[in-house]
């Protein structure tokens, strides 16, 4: 199960221009491909102690040393075509303004945004825009033989052939989703079939059905000698020497802990690690969750499956932060009244909590971002995963305020809106309350929505297989679209009045029906889980939006006078000058809508009921209109945007006394995208280029 919200509901609207300054900083960089490099601040850093610095130095060490595993997960072949491109990136001495090297620049650009060779959203194997002779004669020009250790050939139909590993995570429903997927996380020969069948007899066997482990969560599940069997992610196992460094400076971060509960919960991490006990894992968990009272936290481990097309398996991040004092006020009101949300929520009281527990919420500052979160980042995270633990123990929820901050500087000005925004009352109204609707909308889905509802008895978390995901977090947006319009937030003063939602309302409804589009190839379907659950929500909806049914008209055209016209759609598409827009006609009936949806996924939910959830998602989370998508593309290309955002990392600039001792910590913010790449391969290389 995923709980992470990886999902920007308006990252398109939010996201696009091509620069931004706001008060001398430079959020905008490089900009290629669909790609946009973004900086973000570190709001606040100067003002912590200097333990306190030490302590986000260290966690940020630990972030970083585990960008090979994800790399590895994420394709067998990825650090070995990793090697390749940066060595002729660094030592080609032929003609660099070469169409040919410029397209291989933007091809290797790519492949380290997404860390690998597949797209990080969309999943498809970018073909590059070189010829595979150029290729083999930049091999020649940089004398490959004695330069690289391995045999190249073989990594030629796996960069050029389309029919080779052509989707990381294929999601698409009646395929064996572990064959036709290139993501790392099976042996070869591995069937989907095999792999369900196994996990169900572990938890079939596991003697505390009441507390499962979370199965498979850190291995690889491969065949030796005919059997199945799993090669776990620890020291001294599979990927041991990325984490030996991981463990080095967790160590290190330890010994400058704020507070003995934080020295616990490392030390229990740290302990996990080395043994790979999934039990230990939940212990972790549950010491992470009850540690609340630091400024300084982190997440660094095996976190989620939205890389694995069976949704078990949890690919690596890393992540320092702390905690934004002033924003975290508003994320406390809301985690504060987290039962009376529970109990006016309108799905069936069977699978409400009684005793909402443990809910801590809170806005913090990213102060280095790695592996599955890095460059492309969530603005908002919910963890932990497993079930059990968040019914017992309850969750930490985040909204990453400096992100968000950067995203919005980033996006103001660039004529989206007026592209796509039916109208200028619509607009204004977004100008005026977007960002704040946003961030409220971001805080409910993970603060409430992630933490809202629970399974019946007996519920299996993973019932509902590779539709989990789109499921989990329809759940959680429904539950931030159904809220964010409620008078208890205007009592709250988390809204300023009760027009504010409408802006959510209409950016939601735009981007689910239209403007994700962008994101999707010509004749492709949507498989990624966020985009899938954006436009099953949205189709949902437009589906039902029908209040009544048009009387009929008589046969010679007139209408009986005095006969009411009925009233039109809650909402719609619309042409209006050959372009479509969406039109929201009744806004509080388009809130009873997502409540309707909402009542219905968690029972989804609750039940484990896997055919509702096929049905759903396949019925309105994939397909798509081949007309629209072609004219929202078309709309699209004339902005000149980039429709992907990604960040650079700042750089943490260490001064020492003569006996080595840490003085100060400053933070530095001007280094290039590719040489940040080619030093984290540099420092942060962990991992043999072959992990078989």
């Amino acid at each position: 199960m995923n709980i992470k919200s990886l999902t920007l509901a308006m990252l398109i609207t939010t996201t696009v221009a091509a620069s931004a300054q706001a008060d001398d900083f430079q959020y905008a960089g490089e900009r290629f491909a669909d790609l946009q490099m973004l900086r973000y601040q570190v709001h606040g850093f100067d003002q912590l102690s200097l333990r306190q610095k030490t302590l986000v130095y260290y966690l940020s060490e630990a972030a970083l040393c585990g960008r090979d595993i994800l790399w590895d997960q994420n394709g067998r072949y990825n650090l070995r075509i990793r090697k390749m491109l940066e060595t002729i990136y660094t030592d080609y001495t032929g003609d660099r303004t070469s169409a040919d090297f410029r397209a291989f620049e933007v091809y290797l650009k790519r492949v380290w945004f997404s860390n690998g060779i597949h797209h990080h959203y969309g999943s498809e194997k970018f073909q590059p825009g070189f010829s595979e002779q150029f290729l083999r004669n930049a091999l020649i020009n940089i004398d490959a033989t004695h330069k690289l250790s391995f045999n190249t050939d073989e990594l030629f139909p796996v960069i050029f052939d389309p029919t080779v590993m052509p989707k990381r995570t294929n999601q698409a429903d009646g395929q064996d989703l572990i064959l036709t997927s290139a993501a790392n996380y099976y042996g070869q020969g591995v069937t989907q079939a095999e792999a369900e069948a196994f996990y169900q007899a572990q938890k079939d066997a596991y003697p505390n059905p009441e507390q499962p482990i979370m199965f498979g969560m850190n291995s690889r599940l491969v065949k030796a000698g005919g059997q199945l069997t799993e090669r776990v992610w620890r020291s001294g196992g599979l990927y041991g020497a990325a984490i030996d460094r991981i463990i080095y400076w967790l160590q290190k971060a330890q010994t400058v802990a704020e507070t003995d509960a934080q020295a616990a919960v490392i030390g229990k991490l740290i302990e996990f690690y080395r043994t790979g006990d999934l039990n230990t894992f939940d212990d972790y968990t549950i010491l992470w969750v009850n540690d609340t009272q630091g400024m300084v936290d982190f997440v660094n481990g095996f976190t989620e499956s939205y890389g694995d097309p069976l949704g078990l398996k949890a690919s690596w991040e890393g992540f320092a932060n702390f905690k934004d004092l002033e924003a975290t006020r508003r994320t406390e009101k809301l985690s504060a009244e987290a039962q009376w949300f529970e109990d006016n929520s309108p799905v069936d009281p069977r699978f409400k909590k009684s005793n909402c527990r443990g809910i801590t919420a809170k806005v913090i500052v990213a102060a280095t971002l790695g592996g599955d979160l890095y460059p492309s980042t969530a603005i908002g995270i919910n963890l932990p995963n497993s079930n059990w633990v968040r019914a017992q123990h309850g969750s930490k929820s985040v909204t990453i305020g400096n992100l968000t901050d950067a995203y919005n500087k980033a996006a103001h000005g660039n004529g989206f809106l007026e592209e796509f925004v039916i109208d200028e009352p619509t607009r204004e109204n977004i100008n005026k309350y977007g960002d704040l609707c946003d961030d409220l909308h971001t805080d409910l889905h993970e603060c409430l929505g992630h933490g809202s509802g629970q399974l019946l008895p007996g519920v299996d978390p993973d019932s509902l297989k590779a539709y989990g995901s789109t499921i989990e977090e329809a759940r959680a947006d429904l539950f931030g679209l159904y809220y964010v319009a409620d008078d208890k937030l205007l009592q709250m003063g988390l809204t300023p009045d009760a027009e504010a939602y409408k802006s959510q309302y209409y950016e939601y409804m735009m981007n689910g029906l239209m403007t994700q589009l962008v994101r999707i190839q010509p004749g492709a379907t949507i498989e990624e889980a966020h985009m899938r659950n954006r436009a099953m929500i949205a189709h949902w909806v437009l589906d039902h939006a029908i209040i009544s049914i048009r009387p009929p008209m008589p046969e010679d055209g007139t209408r009986i006078m005095g006969q009411p016209l009925p009233p039109p759609p809650i909402v719609e598409l619309v042409k209006e000058n050959g372009k479509t827009y969406v039109r929201i006609n009744d806004y509080p009936r388009l809130r009873d809508l997502f409540g309707q949806l909402l009542a219905e996924v968690q029972r989804i939910k609750s039940e484990g009921d896997f055919k509702a959830a096929r049905d759903l998602v396949e019925t309105y989370g994939v397909n798509v209109d081949p007309q629209l998508h072609a004219e929202v593309l078309e709309r699209y290309k004339a902005l000149d945007l980039a429709p992907y955002k990604g960040f650079i990392n700042p750089e943490y600039v260490v001064t020492r006394d003569k006996e080595g001792n840490i003085t100060d910590i400053s933070v530095k913010y001007d280094e290039a995208y590719d040489h940040q790449m080619l030093r984290y391969s540099r420092d942060y290389k962990t991992l043999p280029l072959v992990n078989d």
